[in-house]
């Protein structure tokens, strides 16, 4: 088999993947599974999408075609925030309110940040850590804060510590474990700069754009320290 068809394999069946995740969440909530959840499993599922790049033969360009399923959800949620029904899957799956326009901020720029991960830095430690903290720590973060954030924050929109302190924990476990998976070699200290990095730019960002400045949090860490 060709490296160009078994990309293309590959890159299908991360499209799957992704797809079959959206698919599930949307039956569980039609079944009366909470929406907020929901919204979280989707975004570390869809943020572990870069497992699939140990499969990539990277011998060969079509090894960019690891974005396909980010760039297809982008495109799907510009058409869908722009026009979708109140009962679509995705505006019942991705959003806090059943207000379409959500996907067009919070669940938009996480796939744009996908896209540039997989195009930019592909099979990096920066995209390893980077969706680590972003998929798996502010997944988290907001689940444990809702059920046990008894003490409150606010620096621009309120926290909890009990979230932050799960964000933390999470997305170190995550960034560490994506970096032994697809870097083979973690390096711990870059990592939990990452950590007091990523959880303050969490702390002070405004609504849906965590999404941003998390992973351009590991970038500056990256830049001065790596």
């Amino acid at each position: 088999m060709s490296p160009a068809l078994y990309n293309i394999i590959i890159a299908i069946c991360s499209v799957v993947y992704v797809f079959a995740v959206v698919a599930v969440m949307d039956f569980l909530v039609r079944k009366g599974f909470p929406k907020d959840i929901s919204r979280k499993v989707v975004h570390i599922a869809a943020g572990s999408w870069l497992v699939f790049w140990l499969l990539f033969d990277q011998t060969h360009w079509t090894k960019y075609l690891n974005v396909l399923p980010a760039f297809i959800w982008t495109v799907l949620l510009i058409v869908k925030g722009l026009t979708a029904s109140p009962d679509d899957d995705a505006v019942k799956t991705m959003t806090r309110t059943g207000d379409r326009n959500e996907l067009l901020r919070g669940p938009l720029y996480f796939t744009i940040v996908m896209n540039i991960m997989g195009t930019f830095y592909f099979n990096t430690a920066l995209a390893a850590t980077a969706m680590g903290f972003l998929g798996w720590g502010d997944g988290l973060a907001p689940v444990f804060g809702q059920k046990f954030g008894k003490h409150k924050y606010k620096i621009v929109t309120e926290k909890s510590i009990e979230g932050s302190l799960a964000f933390i924990v999470f997305g170190t476990l995550a960034a560490m474990l994506f970096n032994y998976i697809i870097i083979g070699y973690v390096d711990v200290s870059l990592i939990l700069l990452c950590a007091a990095a990523t959880t303050f730019a969490e702390a002070v960002s405004p609504r849906d754009l965590d999404n941003f400045l998390i992973p351009l949090a590991c970038n500056f860490v990256f830049y001065f320290f790596a």
